[in-house]
């Protein structure tokens, strides 16, 4: 059994060897289907007396803007 040398034959293939990266094929991203009655994280610009308006009673302000966007949607359908 032939030895290795401890270094390369040639240090400029070697270096080189090293900065390249790996080439590997990128996994598929799995689609996975939207959960129903989830919320997502959404910015959205509203006029500031209306969200005055649904900060004034308090907590939950944000779910009664949902439920008022809800009735809008439903109504419109």
């Amino acid at each position: 059994m032939a030895n290795s040398p401890r270094r390369p034959v040639n240090p400029m293939d070697a270096a080189e060897a090293l900065f390249n990266p790996a080439k590997k094929k990128p996994k598929q991203a799995v689609e996975r289907p939207a959960l129903p009655n989830t919320k997502e994280l959404v910015s959205l610009k509203i006029d500031s007396d209306v969200l005055a308006y649904f900060q004034e009673d308090g907590p939950g302000w944000q779910d009664r803007i949902n439920d008022i966007l809800r009735a809008a949607m439903k109504n419109r359908l």
